[in-house]
């Protein structure tokens, strides 16, 4: 009996010997551990999330994702995220930083990585925000008419300088955007098309990646002599311009329209992915909340954003023919949006701060609102903010993968089951460092 005893005591110490070398201290500088990991991929249509696992950074980069089971009790530089749930941090796909406390509203919202652009209306990219997210710069060519060589030229100008996506502009003629196109890959760019003089089908035939503004890439609906016209003089804000003749155009269209139907099925059928920016008509939506109402808007200066909302009403002061003009588009952008999405559309989120009275984190969040209504599910609405930016223009971000850009959202509550949990309770890693986000806040109140 002594000896059976003895026997059964070094089985158990041989069993729990057995089960401790299993676990390992990890050589990395963070490790997150348990919670959900959601699956966002094949644009938010599968579902395979994961559990039970952890989350290995190393430097700025996911170095690997192991069993919770492998880790020991003794690694250090660790987070906890048991009964939590853990996405890619967000994209705003079309955005400026104009200071230090807009890169800090973006990071609070949960943004970690920005497609910069800068123009008149939103002033100069400010490229010295310390933290910020990160910056992936987009530069344009063919604004105006150019020659070839121009082409070429302008885009190994763009190359030399960092650009990583390339804006394939009004002005281009069709071998143009293809050569642009070209040009842009030898590179490694992205390219969106913001188009006039040569069809979005023919920007879909190319291979353009993305196309940008719901406004701009419905212009194959227009007759071909009234596309030219916009293309002519695409920013006027005169309500007779070409540019508001086609507005008009749009507002009166139906689901029926036989045009509306034949480019949105175009558009679903192309690897092309779409982003309407939605945020720039958002105030102008009838279900538009007061932007100054969210707390991050506390940081943000009135001053600094291009025709803001009125503080009071959350809505804008144009004049009363201007913004019933601009109802109406906002009104039928959605009737389009839903088209285009029930007909197989791809979507990138991008909020074009700061035109029309958008703003620095909070319109990013208006823009998945509003993917949301027109019928994208929240894993799809996530999709669009995160690993749909892998699968457009290859950027290693935007999935919780080996290999994949350390930027992550550790949140308290589910997004899939209210998109809303995106602004609640949060934990953001940025390039592997975690960002205390309320201590960034109190700072830029300072």
């Amino acid at each position: 009996m002594k000896i059976q005893l003895t026997y059964l005591i070094v089985l158990v110490v041989l069993f729990i010997s057995c089960s401790e070398s299993k676990t390992l201290i990890y050589d990395v500088d963070l490790v997150i551990k348990g919670g959900t990991i959601l699956d966002l991929s094949n644009n938010g249509l599968s579902t395979k999330d994961l559990q039970n696992k952890a989350i290995l950074i190393k430097d700025d980069t996911i170095f690997d994702i192991v069993d919770v089971s492998t880790i020991s009790k003794e690694q250090k530089n660790s987070i906890d995220a048991t009964s939590k749930f853990i996405i890619p941090g967000l994209t705003d796909g079309f955005t400026v930083i104009n200071n230090q406390n807009y890169a800090n509203a973006f990071l609070y919202m949960g943004i970690t990585d920005v497609v910069g652009v800068e123009s008149s209306r939103r002033g100069v990219f400010y490229h010295e925000a310390n933290p910020s997210p990160n910056v992936h710069m987009l530069r344009e060519v063919g604004e105006a008419p150019i020659s070839d060589d121009e082409v070429v030229e302008t885009i190994k100008k763009h190359a030399k300088n960092g650009a990583e996506v390339l804006l394939i502009m009004y002005g281009l003629n069709p071998s143009q955007v293809q050569l642009a196109q070209a040009e842009a890959k030898k590179y490694g760019m992205g390219t969106i098309g913001e188009l006039g003089f040569t069809s979005y089908e023919k920007g879909m035939e190319i291979g353009i990646d993305a196309f940008v503004h719901t406004t701009r890439y419905s212009l194959d609906i227009a007759p071909d002599t009234l596309a030219k016209k916009v293309a002519a003089e695409p920013f006027s804000n005169d309500l007779g311009s070409p540019k508001w003749r086609y507005y008009k155009l749009l507002t009166n269209l139906d689901s029926t329209n036989t045009s509306l139907l034949k480019h949105a099925k175009k558009l679903g059928n192309s690897k092309t992915y779409i982003q309407p920016t939605f945020a720039l008509l958002y105030l102008d939506m009838p279900f538009s909340k007061n932007p100054w109402k969210e707390k991050v808007a506390q940081i943000i200066d009135i001053k600094d954003v291009n025709r803001p909302a009125d503080t009071l009403t959350g809505k804008h002061n144009y004049p009363p023919e201007e913004l019933a003009a601009y109802q109406k588009l906002g009104k039928q952008e959605l009737m389009i949006e839903k088209m285009y999405y029930s007909n197989g559309a791809k979507y990138l989120s991008g909020s074009a701060t700061d035109v029309w009275g958008s703003m620095p984190g909070i319109s990013l969040h208006q823009e998945l609102e509003v993917l949301n209504r027109i019928g994208l599910s929240n894993r799809e609405v996530l999709a669009t903010s995160t690993s749909n930016f892998n699968e457009a223009y290859g950027f290693k971000f935007g999935k919780i993968k080996k290999g994949f850009k350390a930027n992550i959202l550790v949140l308290d509550k589910n997004p899939i089951e209210d998109i809303v949990n995106l602004k609640g309770s949060k934990r953001l890693i940025l390039n592997g460092k975690e960002i205390d986000l309320e201590e960034l806040f109190k700072e830029s109140l300072k």
